[in-house]
């Protein structure tokens, strides 16, 4: 391919490269230059040096047009023929177009008297390709020596003729690199006319100048290009992943990113690490092997944790940490749990597997909220999720006021937040699918439940008032007594009618004070202590406060919590 060079010629709007008199600075651009033989310049006659392009043209003497030259068969021949000066180390580069050629004018360092001269010519004429002619031929293997092979952009360009880089691509690798002739192309011999025989000259060269139209009007035609954007670089800024270097497939720090440290001094020869006598490896060699393939282990660690990487696409962290969002909170526990797996499966087969725990998640849930409502009595999905509103209604609904709500400082606690049903389960469970237990009437059970369920929404505190429902109807219902269970292993205390303080106390508390086997005047101050405390903390106390303030056994301190809890005496802190 030889030495990759640059020249200075400047480079025209149609592409290919454009040959600038260097006197008189004219277009003298020829589609492609073939040296003829070297000619010396004779100072008395320039111009009687000029080859003639065929028998009827002669110079004319009457004044030439800067850039074109008459003759007498009235033919334009400065877009044809141009002069280039062939000392090439006095003069590199150096055109001239005919007019200045034949009036002896010079530039630079160039002597016209002394100095040779080739006469160019233009040959647009296929020769290797119907379609190419050998001007392009020329310029497309000057290209090539140029830029360089796979440079094709530039190559195209330097061609011109609005040739683009497929069409240089696929001509050279046509023509010369598939030839049977390889590496010469299949008409290469010289006698070889076929090609021209079959279209004439006039005929080639007006179709490429129909071509070079065509495609110069589709190029005003399109519409503008995008405006070019900044290629990434390969920096670990460039990138939404911190440290990730996009251009090099590495990160700024790799796993075992200190293993290259032990092998950076390592030193093999040739015939090194093998003892002349005995033909055995000699320990330090046997130390270096162990060295690498514990380093080797450490590289193949390091590609399978990128190749999970890749695989999963987790460098696409925006789009990951979306569709994280949307997930609820059991599905981002679960994938959390299966992240492991992601190492010895593919992409397709991990996010098949994690759907389908998903899946079965939500089925159990569905599962077992189908049990909750048969054990409440409830037959159809419809009637359930009826009653799961109503669930959500009454958790969102404000605790009972207690006695120490109107003391100053003390604040109503905040509602509970409605459950939130996910809707995979929800779908599972959805009126709308079909079921035998569905009836037209409603059962005895349900009838019952519905019942229970009313009885249940109104809330009563320790005065007896009830909460408004949702009519703003005010119901009071009476207060469920509640009876202590008894502690274990403890005897109920009998309380007489001569026991002190007994008629102090009302039947319940008299009931717990039997049963926590403790006399009315203890209970009576261990409930003043338990109010005090209360009042400081607005009405929220905690089951150990109540065994710390009354220094009983944790048994008998939880039964008197649970007491004055469900009195609405206290609130559960």
């Amino acid at each position: 391919m030889g030495v990759i060079k640059k020249k200075t010629i400047t480079k025209g709007t149609e592409g290919g490269l454009k040959y600038i008199c260097d006197v008189c600075a004219v277009d003298i651009t020829a589609t492609v230059g073939t040296p003829h033989r070297v000619l010396p310049l004779t100072p008395s006659s320039p111009t009687s040096a000029i080859p003639r392009l065929s028998n009827d043209i002669t110079p004319a003497s009457q004044p030439r047009v800067s850039g074109v030259v008459d003759c007498t068969a009235a033919a334009d021949i400065s877009s044809q023929v141009r002069i280039q000066c062939a000392e090439k180390d006095l003069c590199p580069d150096y055109d001239l177009c005919v007019p200045c050629f034949g009036q002896g004018a010079s530039s630079k360092t160039h002597v016209p008297a002394q100095h040779r001269y080739h006469v160019i010519e233009q040959h647009s004429i296929p020769v290797y390709d119907g379609d190419w002619g050998a001007d392009e031929e020329l310029l497309l293997l000057e290209g090539a020596e140029t830029y360089g092979l796979g440079s094709w952009a530039d190559i195209a360009d330097h061609i011109g003729g609005f040739r683009s880089k497929d069409e240089a691509r696929d001509h050279y690798i046509d023509i010369y690199v598939n030839s049977r002739n390889f590496p010469l192309p299949a008409r290469a011999d010289p006698r070889d006319m076929s090609l021209l025989d079959e279209i004439p000259r006039e005929d080639f060269q007006a179709r490429k100048k129909r071509r070079i139209e065509e495609r110069k009007q589709a190029a005003k035609d399109a519409p503008p290009a995008p405006p070019k954007q900044k290629p990434t670089a390969s920096v670990p800024a460039c990138h939404e992943v911190q440290g990730y270097m996009p251009g090099r497939l590495e990160f700024e720090t790799e796993f075992n990113n200190e293993a290259e440290e032990a092998v950076q001094h390592m030193q093999f020869e040739p015939g090194d690490g093998i003892n002349p006598r005995t033909g055995e490896l000699e320990p330090e060699m046997e130390l270096k092997m162990a060295v690498m393939d514990i380093y080797n282990s450490k590289l193949t660690a390091r590609a399978m944790r990128k190749r999970a990487i890749f695989e999963h696409k987790l460098l696409e962290y925006r789009k990951n940490a979306g569709l994280d969002k949307r997930r609820t909170k059991e599905e981002r526990d679960l994938m959390q749990k299966v992240k492991p797996f992601a190492k010895i499966t593919n992409h397709d087969d991990w996010s098949a597997f994690a759907q389908g725990l998903v899946d079965e998640h939500y089925q159990r849930m569905a599962i077992s909220q189908l049990q909750e409502w048969r054990a409440k009595g409830i037959r159809d999905l419809r009637t359930g999720s009826e009653y799961e509103k109503e669930k959500a209604n009454r958790l969102a609904r404000p605790a009972a006021v207690g006695v120490f709500d109107r003391l100053p400082g003390s604040r109503p606690p905040k509602p509970a937040p409605p459950m939130e049903i996910p809707p995979n389960m929800a779908a599972l469970t959805a009126p709308e699918l079909p079921s035998d237990m569905t009836t037209k009437q409603k059962p005895e059970s349900a009838r019952k439940a519905e019942e229970r369920r009313a009885k249940d929404q109104a809330l009563v505190n320790g005065n007896g008032n009830a909460n408004k429902d949702k009519d703003k109807d005010v119901k009071r219902e009476e207060r469920v007594p509640y009876s202590p269970a008894s502690v274990q292993g403890v005897a109920p205390l009998k309380l007489g009618p001569d026991t002190a303080d007994l008629q102090l106390l009302p039947k319940e508390e008299r009931e717990l004070c039997s049963v926590l086997r403790m006399t009315p005047k203890a209970y009576i101050a261990c409930k003043d202590g338990i109010f005090k405390e209360a009042v400081k903390n607005g009405g929220f106390m905690k089951r150990k406060t109540v065994k710390e303030l009354c220094k009983i056994d944790p048994m008998k301190a939880s039964r008197l919590y649970e007491f004055m809890v469900r009195s609405g005496w206290i609130q559960k802190a």
